[in-house]
C-alpha cells in the first residue's frame, strides 16, 4: 500500500497537465476500477478503456453462426463460459438455447473438446474458439492433436483476434484522444515487443507494457506520464519480469504453425486488416464450413458498445446502464464478459 501511495505521489508530482491514457485489457480495466486507481489519479490522468475484451469484440456474425449450429440436434457446441451469455443480433444467446435443450457445454481447456469428440463419435463436436493471442496457443495445440488423431467429428469455429492490428486504426482516428497506451502484459508475454515498437514510432505516442497488480499498473502509468512530460514516444517494458522482449518463442511457433493472420470483423469496430487468425493448411480441414441454414438478417444493435470499445463513451454514460442493461439481463457483450468494461463499471460503481 505504501509503495502505491508513493507511486501516486510521483505521478502527481510529474504531471504538468492532465494526460489521457488508454489500457487495452479487460483485466487491467477491472483492476483499475476495483482499486480505485482511476479516481485517485483523476486530477492528473484520464484513464479510458479500449477494446481489451475478446468476448466483447467477437463479431455478431460469428455468434449468430454458433447459435445456428447449437440448435442442430446432432451438434455439441463447446466454448468458454463467458460466450454463453453474449447476445447475437436478435438478442438470443447460447445459454437460452441450452435451457431449451441444446447441447452447449462450458470448457476450461480446449483439449477437453478432443475427449468429448472421442466419447461422442455420432455427434459433431464444435469448439467455438475465442480469445486474444494469449489463448490462441491452446487452440493451436487442440488443432494439432485433432488433426493427428484423424477425428472426423471435431471442428473449430474460430474467433481469435490479434491486439496490435486493431490499435493501428484506433490510434489513427481523427477524434482519438489517446496520448499514451498501456499494453497488456499477458499478450506481450506471448508475442513480445516488436509490434508495439512499430506502433509507438508510427503514432508517436508512448506505449508501456504493464502488469495487473495495483503497483504494476501505477508503475506503467508513471512510465507513460514521464515519457509524455519529456516529449518521448517509445516502447517501455514495465513488466519485464514476465514479458520478455522476444516473448514466448514456443507459443509463437505453435501459433505460426497452425494459424495465419486474416482480415477479421471486430464487433463494434468493423473489419480490421490482419485483425484475427484463420487455420492454415493442413489444419484448415478442421475449419467449420458455413452453415447450410441461412443466418437471420442482422437486427439494429441497441447497445452502444462500439463507442464503449473505442473509448469514446464511458459505460455509465449509457442510458441503459444499470437499468435495462445489467449482468443478469445484458444488452451487449461488454456487460456479459467478466472482462467487459460495462461489467466492471456495474461491479465497481462510479
Amino acid at each position: 500500500m505504501q509503495a502505491c501511495r508513493q507511486l501516486v505521489d510521483q505521478i502527481q508530482a510529474e504531471c504538468t497537465q492532465r494526460w489521457t491514457l488508454m489500457e487495452v485489457c479487460g483485466g487491467q480495466t477491472h483492476a483499475l476500477l476495483r482499486h480505485g486507481i482511476d479516481q485517485l489519479l483523476a486530477p492528473w490522468v484520464d484513464l479510458i478503456h479500449g477494446p481489451g475484451c475478446p468476448v466483447c469484440v467477437t463479431s455478431s456474425e460469428r455468434i449468430d453462426q454458433a447459435l445456428v449450429l447449437a440448435k442442430q440436434p446432432d451438434v455439441i457446441l463447446c466454448s468458454y463460459g463467458d460466450m454463453l451469455r453474449v447476445p447475437g443480433t436478435d438478442g438470443r444467446d447460447l445459454l437460452r438455447l441450452r435451457s431449451q435443450g441444446a447441447d452447449v457445454r462450458v470448457l476450461y481447456s480446449p483439449l477437453d473438446a478432443l475427449a468429448i469428440a472421442q466419447e461422442n463419435p455420432r455427434k459433431q463436436v464444435v469448439f467455438f474458439a475465442v480469445g486474444f493471442e494469449t489463448t490462441a496457443p491452446a487452440t493451436a495445440l487442440l488443432a494439432q492433436q485433432a488433426f493427428a488423431s484423424g477425428l472426423p467429428n471435431l471442428k473449430l469455429l474460430l474467433a481469435h483476434v490479434r491486439v496490435a492490428p486493431v490499435l493501428d486504426p484506433l490510434l489513427a482516428e481523427p477524434h482519438c484522444a489517446v496520448q499514451g497506451l498501456l499494453a497488456a502484459g499477458h499478450v506481450c508475454a506471448v508475442m513480445g515487443e516488436a509490434e508495439y515498437v512499430e506502433l509507438a514510432e508510427r503514432h508517436r505516442l508512448p506505449i508501456v507494457i504493464t502488469g495487473f497488480s495495483p503497483e504494476a499498473l501505477l508503475q506503467g502509468i508513471l512510465h507513460c506520464v514521464r515519457q509524455l512530460e519529456q516529449g518521448r514516444h517509445e516502447l517501455e517494458n514495465a513488466y519485464s519480469s514476465v514479458a520478455l522482449a522476444a516473448g514466448n518463442r514456443p507459443a509463437q511457433q505453435l501459433i505460426d504453425a497452425v494459424f495465419e493472420p486474416v482480415d477479421t470483423i471486430w464487433r463494434g469496430l468493423g473489419m480490421i486488416p490482419q485483425g484475427g487468425y484463420q487455420l492454415r493448411e493442413p489444419f484448415s480441414a478442421l475449419a467449420l464450413a458455413p452453415p447450410q441454414q441461412q443466418l437471420r438478417a442482422p437486427c439494429p444493435e441497441i447497445c452502444p458498445s462500439a463507442r464503449v470499445l473505442q473509448g469514446l463513451m464511458r459505460p455509465s454514460d449509457c442510458q441503459s446502464f444499470g437499468e435495462a442493461c445489467t449482468p443478469e439481463h445484458p444488452l451487449g457483450a461488454p456487460m456479459v464478459s467478466s472482462e467487459g468494461a460495462c461489467a466492471a463499471y456495474f461491479r465497481y460503481p462510479r
